[in-house]
């Protein structure tokens, strides 16, 4: 599969597969919190490399953090006891791009953190996206969560949240509905190969997607606090959502190559 596209500024990016193909990976989501902000769209343009641009919701950008722990992960068709587990982290932009003269939408990966080695040493080469190593720190119940992410560089999130019995208010989101259908269509993740000038594709599949709302107590971020990147006011907290006890496969996407004309 090889094809071109254009790109918002006039130049091209190219999908082609690649040359090793990853099997379809299966496993359990234990728990994923997705940690949203809504920002301006000229921020977030500026974070973005080509062929990405924001996608909007109500006029704002959407960017987040995915914290997920993942149980049984494995090659489809091996027994789930030989399947791994670790906590992850991803920084997460919704986007949207041009390709055959379709209008695509997913999510740019621009940071993956794990506490996982095998991830750390197959990210990038193996498996699509570099994974930085960090700590993580997680204390829990069936309703109260706190997470705590280190990387070895400095990067940290901190959330402490609790599962909520209404809609979070003030999200730019009019309701449940509208929110989970926005991160179902946000499957498909590009995250940049070592290089810097390529992205890897890898998408997410639930048989059964369920979200609910969290009330979030605290919530800090070394990247969406960098003033460097989001001035004050371009990056606000608007909602978080808990995701557990899911199914899933990642199944890889090739690679997108992005050059100007």
């Amino acid at each position: 599969m090889k094809a071109q596209t254009n790109s918002a500024d006039g130049g091209k990016s190219e999908t082609k597969s690649s040359v090793f193909r990853l099997p379809r990976i299966c496993g359990v989501i234990d728990r994923r919190m997705l940690v949203n902000f809504r920002c301006d769209p000229q921020a977030l343009a500026r974070v973005l490399p080509q062929p990405f641009r924001p996608k909007l919701m109500n006029g704002f950008g959407m960017a987040g953090i995915c914290l997920i722990r993942l149980r049984d992960v494995r090659p489809a068709g091996i027994p789930a006891i030989f399947g791994l587990g670790s906590e992850n982290a991803a920084h997460r932009i919704a986007v949207e791009w041009n390709d055959g003269g379709q209008t695509r939408e997913g999510v740019f990966i621009p940071r993956r953190d794990t506490n996982s080695s095998l991830n750390r040493l197959a990210g990038g080469r193996m498996f699509p996206g570099v994974h930085h190593p960090a700590e993580f720190q997680v204390r829990e119940t069936d309703n109260k969560f706190e997470l705590e992410m280190r990387g070895t560089d400095g990067e940290f999130v901190h959330v402490q949240a609790r599962v909520a019995t209404e809609f979070p208010r003030g999200s730019i989101f009019d309701s449940m509905e509208k929110a989970s259908a926005f991160f179902e269509a946000g499957g498909l993740g590009w995250s940049p190969v070592r290089n810097g000038c390529e992205f890897e594709g890898l998408e997410l599949f639930c048989p059964e997607w369920r979200m609910e709302p969290l009330q979030v107590e605290c919530v800090k971020s070394s990247f969406f606090g960098n003033r460097d990147l989001f001035p004050p006011g371009a990056a606000e907290f608007d909602s978080a959502f808990l995701m557990r006890d899911i199914a899933h496969e990642w199944r890889s996407r090739g690679k997108m190559i992005s050059e100007k004309s």
